[in-house]
């Protein structure tokens, strides 16, 4: 009795595109077997299994082409001057690109708030996962220490030493339960998790020992919340680890959001953005109504990196300027680099 390979036993017998085309033709041409036999198998469908062997983001090209001339075309980016953009999954980078001659893949920057996140993962890893409630009131901004000022720790050579300047370490009770951008909440955090006599040498090392001695991670100065430098391509290591799910704050992103701004949110303060996002363990969550969900932590001076809401692919647009809410134009950017690349 002939038998004929059904579409469901060439898809359980795990061959490739390639393989199941050769075996079809081979039977095909078999005289033991009727042509009926032989048409059994749809080379539409095994035609479209090689292709998604050979492309598993479905069209990277074309995706690859779109977001390059989002960054070159779209009014978001080209007013925007210098910078470098990347785009990525757990396993690599999957396009990036440069807008000038400034910036590259391997230029350390200054992060400014783009450190939040990374602080974030490093004390839920820390933790094994487990925050306290103080630490989930820390990590969220609701816990009190909303007076520091990261000017006050000029030449402040400890991560303790920043927060006793000026009255950087103080509790505004009242606002204890409330969303209050500050980052007093991470540095007051960091001493109670013993780092508080660490300088940046110290505090960087650590960050490594916990999160991955691959993390080319440094900090110019010991602020937990706003002092990290990095390359473009060392913070996209650490993006990467997170969509990949090798840290643990890939399940947490996104948990436990607060309000942060508009009508019956009882927050004190928050920076100025386009949409009443919320915030989570250290990062922005993207929902506001034009949001698409991505989990992001921009940074004052234009660094921004993101997490798409699926978690499978992370961006950044990395550039250093002093200018007025650079990092608007930043997020601005990287969102049109998002709907590029989604299609």
């Amino acid at each position: 009795m002939t038998v004929g390979w059904g579409r469901t036993a060439v898809l359980a017998a795990g061959l490739s595109g390639a393989a199941l085309l050769a075996a079809a033709g081979a039977r095909a041409q078999s005289p033991a077997q009727s042509p009926e036999v032989a048409q059994a198998i749809p080379l539409d469908a095994l035609q479209t299994q090689a292709y998604q062997k050979a492309d598993p983001h479905h069209g990277l090209a074309r995706r690859r082409a779109a977001v390059a001339a989002a960054a070159s075309n779209d009014a978001a980016c080209r007013e925007m001057g210098d910078f470098y953009w990347e785009i990525g999954d757990g396993g690599g980078t999957l396009a990036s690109g440069s807008r000038g001659s400034h910036y590259s893949a391997n230029k350390p920057l200054q992060v400014a708030s783009a450190s939040k996140l990374v602080f974030a993962a490093y004390v839920v890893e820390r933790v094994g996962g487990q925050l306290t409630p103080d630490q989930l009131d820390a990590l969220e901004m609701r816990f009190g220490y909303d007076n520091f000022n990261p000017l006050a720790c000029f030449a402040a050579h400890t991560v303790a030493a920043c927060l006793d300047r000026r009255g950087n370490g103080l509790l505004n009770a009242e606002h204890q339960g409330r969303f209050s951008y500050n980052g007093g909440h991470d540095q007051h955090l960091a001493t109670t998790l013993g780092l508080g006599d660490l300088d940046r040498y110290g505090l960087a090392a650590e960050v490594r020992r916990v999160l991955g001695p691959d993390l080319h991670l440094d900090y110019a100065a010991p602020r937990v919340s706003g002092g990290l430098k990095a390359s473009p391509a060392a913070y996209a290591a650490f993006l990467r680890k997170v969509v990949a799910g090798r840290l643990r704050i890939h399940d947490l992103l996104g948990s436990h959001p607060v309000c942060t701004q508009g009508p019956g949110c009882p927050a004190v303060q928050a920076p100025d953005l386009p949409q009443p996002w919320h915030y989570s363990l250290n990062h922005w969550v993207e929902d506001g109504p034009d949001g698409d969900g991505a989990f992001s932590s921009p940074g004052m001076m234009g660094f921004y990196p993101w997490i798409s809401a699926d978690r499978r692919t992370y961006g950044l647009i990395a550039r250093e300027v002093m200018a007025p809410k650079a990092y608007l134009a930043s997020m601005a950017c990287g969102q049109a680099l998002r709907r590029a690349w989604s299609g």
